[in-house]
């Protein structure tokens, strides 16, 4: 896990991508730390430096439990939590898990909550599930960015994350996103082919009394949320606020 920002600011919990690790939000810490205490997390059974100890994760309860340990753990009887796809999905799934502990939650662009991944993004992202290379996983990412701006650093770390061994990314059933009953950020990438994002924007303003949904313009599913940052970051702002 990552920390930045004041001691003493209001807690940020930010839930990356598969693949992605804490490090994705490099480009969104520095505006989010002038006000908050951000804590970018590592996914279990992801690549990254969280290991669980004990029985293997087998499933979306553990998942669960492990989030309820961290904020335990970190004293935090309430935060606003915030995810990037994979992570959107646990972020959504753990804010009706634990309603309680979560102020408010953003959602950006969020596979398998609101509509289905697009049969296409599968197939392109087929060699890297099959045959894990990072030749493999920098072909798809330049694939679905289209030729965005995306940081070489993060990038090696991406095409790296997506080779370590023993990696287990464990998804269950779409939440049920009519039993949010929370202020809820759903940001969009316009040209995103993980997903729709009109569609997907028309059923979370559909299910969620309290949803704010915003299309990014430009962006695409993998360039959020550190490339070209700035929208991402003011409508996140404003929203947290």
């Amino acid at each position: 896990m990552h920390a930045y920002g004041p001691a003493d600011g209001e807690p940020v919990v930010l839930l990356p991508g598969g693949s992605a690790t804490g490090l994705v939000w490099f480009a969104n810490a520095p505006a989010l730390g002038e006000r908050y205490r951000v804590y970018a997390v590592d996914l279990l059974g992801d690549a990254g430096r969280t290991r669980r100890q004990g029985a293997a994760l087998t499933n979306t309860a553990d998942l669960l439990a492990w989030l309820d340990a961290l904020l335990g753990n970190l004293q935090l009887a309430r935060t606003r939590l915030c995810g990037h796809s994979y992570g959107a999905w646990l972020a959504a799934t753990y804010a009706l898990h634990a309603p309680q502990r979560i102020d408010r939650l953003a959602l950006i662009d969020p596979t398998q909550v609101f509509t289905a991944f697009r049969p296409h993004y599968l197939l392109h992202a087929l060699p890297a599930l099959i045959r894990p290379s990072q030749t493999h996983a920098r072909a798809f990412l330049a694939w679905e960015t289209s030729g965005a701006l995306l940081e070489e650093t993060w990038q090696r770390l991406y095409a790296s994350a997506t080779t370590v061994p023993g990696r287990k990314i464990t998804a269950g059933r779409r939440p049920r996103t009519t039993n949010l009953h929370l202020p809820v950020l759903v940001l969009l990438a316009e040209h995103s082919r993980a997903l729709h994002a009109a569609k997907a924007a028309a059923r979370a303003r559909r299910n969620i009394p309290n949803a704010e949904a915003h299309v990014l313009p430009g962006a695409t599913h993998h360039s959020l949320p550190s490339a070209a940052p700035d929208e991402l970051n003011t409508r996140l702002l404003d929203f947290l606020r």
